[in-house]
């Protein structure tokens, strides 16, 4: 299974411009889940564009890193299986 960050940011290379569902730890048993476009990446980070009608905020970007420790699951919206997986 050895995922490395160079495997995670080249599977977001892949499907940027794609809808993307993002699943995150928001802290006392809370799990914060958002939806919208995988922007762009970058060598340290990604961005997503958040569904306007859904969300308060335009955007949000996480790390690579994130997606390793699984701080940050991923999901593509259209497939049941996940961008890293």
């Amino acid at each position: 299974m050895g995922k490395t960050l160079h495997d995670i940011k080249r599977s977001l290379d892949e499907n940027v411009g794609k809808r993307i569902t993002l699943t995150t730890n928001g802290g006392r048993r809370k799990v914060v889940e958002r939806s919208g476009m995988l922007t762009e990446t970058y060598p340290s980070v990604f961005v997503v564009q958040l569904d306007r009608d859904k969300h308060s905020i335009e955007r949000v970007s996480y790390s690579y890193t994130d997606v390793l420790t699984k701080t940050v699951q991923l999901a593509l919206c259209d497939e049941s299986d996940s961008v890293h997986a």
